[in-house]
């Protein structure tokens, strides 16, 4: 069903249309003046509206401006009395699709209008599709660190600074890339991705680039590389520390210039493209070893963004749970599944070396493997294949159960602080302590305030 705006002053033409509208299947809002219908863009959806040009007031093409500024995505008709070319062309101009000349038939106003209400419908068919492909990539977690995330990437997004994302395989590095592309002004052009570690060193430049026709055997055609088909938009690379020394050269330059040049031509293209790059690995340590690039690095690493291994996170396990249970129904077309609580509490035991793309395939062989509406903690323990799921310490003989748990509390904050670069703010927040109590606890665990830097 469409929602069409009716907008005149002569109400027996409004009474009319929308009446006959409505017969149609439509869904028929109306408005008498421009003031009226700016209020109700604001509050309702609308499709297309069918617009008087004089009326009180504001006038059809004052409104058409507010509406093309204010609403763009909206599908404007124009109606007048006026059989006026100039008109017309004016209103063409504005943005509108249409000019109809009253007095018009109600039959031919729906003749009019039938072709854009097609293309309403494709729009709406298309968002809701964006909507679908879109849960796909949502990032998911309320923990301190992903809120820390998250606060980064809304700063990012905006910007036009490149974007360099770290962390373990598995954490969501391409999801973070994805979600500044959706929050810069590049949101309605490419977004493309190219794994550097997937891509042979010999075609790596041909897939950057592109080549012309009968650069290397093989190539049978021209072909443009990514750099050209992300112009205007988002290049994500992905392991961008894989990439051979000779393609780091070409990527700086593109970096730098904004130009490059296909393989086998020497034709300069132009491009603008934000580039994003994601590595598990330690770019520094790459740097020492002399396998990348630093002018690369510092091209790269303007805004650094880290995402964290779902080990440091375990808050989150169970949203994530429910959100991919609920992307996995829609897309097996499964009946649906719940996780009792000793279910999720195993799994939030679990120390997930592989991440969340780890906890996403063992959610996906339980819903599809189970048969009962619950999955229950054997049916965990089944999909886990025995594995221990709890992350391993030393003890030593003859402890006592409190000084054992003292012990393994001392390691797990250690090991906390390590992993934040010894923050003491930033540790509390993820091991959801107050930093008052969480002073107290390295004090009683004899750990060194001293090696502490906090903010």
């Amino acid at each position: 069903m469409n929602s069409i705006l009716v907008v005149d002053d002569e109400k027996n033409i409004v009474t009319e249309l929308s009446r006959t509208l409505r017969l149609e299947g439509h869904h028929a809002l109306t408005a008498l003046d421009g003031t009226a219908a700016l209020e109700i863009l604001s509050q309702k959806h609308v499709d297309l509206i069918l617009l008087d040009i004089r009326m009180p007031g504001m006038d059809g093409v004052e409104l058409l401006k507010e509406i093309r500024q204010r609403y763009p995505e909206v599908i404007v008709i124009m109606m007048s009395a006026q059989d006026s070319i100039e008109t017309a062309v004016q209103t063409m101009e504005l943005g509108a699709r249409r000019y109809i000349v009253k007095p018009a038939g109600v039959t031919e106003i729906l003749e009019a209008i039938e072709p854009y209400l097609d293309l309403a419908r494709l729009r709406s068919e298309n968002a809701d599709l964006r909507k679908q492909v879109e849960a796909h990539f949502d990032m998911v977690g309320e923990t301190p660190v992903m809120q820390q995330l998250y606060a980064r990437i809304q700063r990012a997004g905006p910007s036009e600074g490149r974007v360099l994302i770290t962390g373990e395989n598995g954490t969501g590095k391409e999801l973070a890339a994805r979600a500044i592309h959706r929050l810069s002004r590049r949101k309605e052009k490419p977004f493309v991705k190219l794994n550097c570690a997937a891509i042979p060193e010999e075609l790596i430049e041909s897939e950057l680039f592109g080549h012309e026709r009968g650069a290397f055997t093989g190539a049978t055609n021209q072909r443009r590389g990514k750099f050209e088909i992300a112009d205007g938009g988002t290049l994500f690379l992905d392991e961008v520390a894989d990439m051979s020394p000779r393609a780091q050269a070409k990527v700086l330059r593109a970096l730098q210039e904004g130009e490059l040049e296909r393989v086998g031509s020497t034709r300069v293209i132009r491009v603008d493209v934000r580039v994003i790059a994601a590595s598990n690995k330690e770019l520094e340590q790459e740097i020492e070893e002399g396998r990348f690039r630093e002018d690369l690095y510092y091209r790269l690493n303007v805004i650094p963004i880290h995402v964290p291994a779902l080990r440091e996170r375990k808050g989150d396990i169970s949203l994530l749970v429910r959100h991919f249970a609920r992307i996995l129904q829609q897309e097996n077309a499964l009946a649906p599944r719940g996780f009792d609580s000793a279910a999720l509490r195993r799994l939030r035991m679990h120390d997930w070396p592989g991440n969340v793309r780890e906890l996403r395939n063992i959610v996906e062989r339980l819903m599809i493997m189970v048969e009962d509406e619950v999955i229950r903690v054997d049916d965990v323990d089944a999909a886990l294949g025995g594995r221990e799921t709890i992350a391993s310490f030393s003890v030593p003989e003859n402890l006592s159960l409190k000084e054992a748990v003292e012990q393994a509390e001392a390691e797990a904050i250690r090991k906390a602080l390590e992993a934040n670069n010894w923050n003491v703010s930033q540790t509390a927040r993820q091991l959801q302590i107050e930093r008052s109590n969480f002073y107290k606890k390295l004090r009683k665990h004899g750990i060194q305030p001293l090696r502490i830097s906090s903010p």
